[in-house]
C-alpha cells in the first residue's frame, strides 16, 4: 500500500474510531440518566377517582400511572398534587348548558371549551385522590377549576390565560429550575401544565409512561406537536436516574 494511502486509512479508521467512541459516550451517558436535584420538582396532575376505572370522566388505564408515580416520588425533594376541584354546575359540565352533551364544544367568555360529564365535585369521592396514590412527602396540593364560570386545565394559568393559580409563583420562590409533569390527561391537563411551566421559564420533561390520555378526535397527536413545538421534553420514567 503506498504510505499516503495508508495515512489516509490509518485517519479514516481512527476518525472513525472517535466517532463510535463518541457514540458510545452519548449512549452511556443517557444511561446513566437525568437525576433530580433540589430544584426538582415532579408535578402529579389530577390522579383522582373522577379521571381513573369508575370514575365519572374515565381516561383509559388511568389507574396504570399510580405504581409508575410512586415509584418515581422516591427520587423527587419536591413533590407537588393537583386536584381538579369543581363546583356543582361548572361552566365546563354538558349538563349546565341546554342542549348541550358531553364532549361537545361551546364558546364560552374565555374561548372555544370541551364540555365534560359532571366530574370531580368539590368533596366527593369522585373528587378525591386515588386511595393508592402514596406520596407522602409532597409538600402541597393546588386545587384548580373552581372558579364557577372559567375551567382550568393547567396547574399554573386557568383557561382564560390569565388567571394564576400562584403555582409558578411557589415554585420559583423555592428555586425550583426543572419540573417533571406526570398524571391525567396527556393531552389535557398534563398538556396545558407542562406548556405553561414553560412559558414561566422552567425547563419541563413529561413523563409519558406516567400519564395516560383521553385522545379525543386526535387530541393526543395535538397536544405532543404543541408542547414539543414549546420546548417540552419527552421522556419515560426509566431515564430518570
Amino acid at each position: 500500500m503506498h504510505p499516503a494511502n495508508r495515512r489516509t486509512l490509518l485517519k479514516t479508521l481512527s476518525g472513525a474510531g472517535l466517532v463510535a467512541a463518541a457514540g458510545l459516550a452519548g449512549r452511556v451517558a443517557f444511561a446513566a440518566g437525568i437525576k433530580p436535584d433540589a430544584k426538582s420538582a415532579l408535578i402529579v396532575v389530577d390522579v383522582q377517582n373522577c379521571f381513573v376505572t369508575g370514575g365519572t370522566l374515565p381516561v383509559k388505564g388511568g389507574e396504570e400511572v399510580v405504581p409508575v408515580i410512586n415509584k418515581l416520588a422516591g427520587a423527587f425533594e419536591n413533590i407537588v398534587i393537583t386536584q381538579d376541584w369543581h363546583t356543582k354546575g361548572h361552566a365546563s359540565f354538558a349538563s349546565t348548558h341546554a342542549g348541550k352533551k358531553p364532549f361537545e364544544v361551546k364558546k364560552l367568555a374565555y374561548g372555544n371549551q370541551v364540555l365534560w360529564p359532571d366530574h370531580c365535585v368539590q368533596g366527593t369521592d369522585d373528587a378525591a385522590l386515588h386511595k393508592d396514590l402514596a406520596l407522602p412527602t409532597a409538600q402541597v396540593i393546588v386545587r384548580k377549576g373552581y372558579h364557577q364560570e372559567v375551567d382550568s386545565y393547567s396547574a399554573f394559568t386557568e383557561a382564560d390565560g390569565k388567571t394564576p393559580t400562584g403555582l409558578g409563583g411557589y415554585l420559583k420562590q423555592r428555586g425550583i429550575k426543572r419540573v417533571f409533569v406526570t398524571g391525567l390527561a396527556t393531552d389535557f391537563c398534563v398538556a396545558w401544565t407542562a406548556m405553561d411551566a414553560r412559558k414561566a421559564g422552567f425547563e419541563v420533561y413529561v413523563i409519558e409512561d406516567a400519564t395516560r390520555a383521553i385522545d379525543l378526535n386526535g387530541s393526543l397527536a395535538a397536544a405532543w406537536k404543541q408542547m414539543t413545538a414549546k420546548g417540552v421534553k419527552r421522556i419515560q420514567s426509566k431515564d430518570l436516574a
